[in-house]
């Protein structure tokens, strides 16, 4: 099999929140689907200079700015593809087919119904997902839970996993005021439009009935990861990882995303070692879905986090106010 070709890849979101996609000539590689717009990254090159010759001569459009959003690693029958990804904050110019391909502006949302190649996957639901992940915390009772809840959701917070385990429900929560909580929590996200994945302890969530609730998934911690030989079918599902073992188990099961920590030393886990922002870029480089970054990190370290390859970041303190 040949060497690994590196490809760089734009996505381009306009001010109506739509991405242009072209599709590719039926006698191309990966011929009659739709793909991002970019090309090979020729010797010498940056990903920054490769993304702006590209779009020149596909679309006639000029980059003016932008940052990586993931990096993925993926293997054809015939051809080894490293795609480096970058989100293009900034541009000027009309799209066009300048090359006599079709181009279109898609909605975020709709980009699911659309065939791409099979390493464009990743770069779909990194677009779908949001760069801020809470992660719920410490309550006092279910009134300071769902405001804790609602404020952060007032913050624009999109992405909710709802964690709960066994001793935190025994000190707080009776059977019927959990399963209010948990509905009341749906209703939340729901009305926020914000996706909300359970990560509870398998005995409370054999005692609730999630039949009636509105929820997008599930959230794995490494311990569960570590346990299960399945993904859940028919739903978003993400998982924690430590280290190069789980997040391989995670890819293996199809994960969606993963979070990856601890990034930076913390105050709940303080004999647990940092893995720095280096360790980190070099784990979610090789990681063919997106990755957050948790771990002593905040709002502030959003800049960082993309640099090195993150999808964004996970957090309970940060944003669990």
């Amino acid at each position: 099999m040949s060497d690994i070709v590196h490809v760089a890849v734009a996505v381009i979101v306009n001010k109506n929140n739509d991405v242009c996609i072209s599709l590719r000539h039926k006698d191309a590689h990966q011929g009659g689907l739709w793909e991002f717009p970019g090309g090979k990254i020729e010797h010498g090159e940056t990903v920054s200079q490769a993304l702006k010759r590209e779009l020149k001569e596909e679309l006639n459009i000029f980059i003016d700015d932008s940052r990586p959003l993931i990096t993925i690693p993926h293997s054809y029958k015939d051809k080894n593809v490293y795609l480096h990804v970058n989100k293009i904050l900034s541009y000027h110019g009309q799209a066009v087919g300048v090359e006599g391909q079709e181009v279109r502006w898609v909605a975020i949302k709709a980009l699911s119904s659309y065939d791409f190649p099979a390493a464009n996957e990743a770069i779909v639901k990194a677009l779908q997902l949001p760069d801020r992940y809470l992660i719920t915390g410490k309550f006092l009772d279910e009134k300071d839970f769902l405001n804790k809840l609602s404020a952060a959701l007032d913050t624009g917070i999109k992405l909710v996993q709802f964690r709960l385990k066994q001793d935190a429900a025994d000190k707080h929560l009776d059977k019927k005021t959990l399963a209010g909580l948990i509905q009341q929590s749906s209703d939340l996200c729901l009305q926020a439009d914000a996706k909300l994945l359970f990560n509870i302890s398998e005995n409370i969530l054999d005692s609730i009935d999630l039949s009636q609730i509105i929820f997008s998934g599930f959230h794995a911690d490494s311990k569960k990861l570590k346990a299960i030989s399945k993904r859940p079918d028919g739903c978003l599902f993400s998982a924690s990882c430590h280290n190069t073992e789980e997040l391989e188990k995670a890819i293996q099961l199809q994960a969606d995303f993963v979070v990856l920590s601890p990034v930076q030393k913390t105050a709940s886990h303080p004999d647990m070692p940092a893995m720095g922002w280096q360790q980190f870029s070099e784990s979610a480089k090789n990681c063919s879905v997106p990755v957050f970054a948790l771990g002593g990190v905040s709002e502030k370290d959003m800049k960082s986090a993309w640099l090195h390859g993150a999808q964004g970041i996970a957090a309970i303190s940060a944003f669990w106010q």
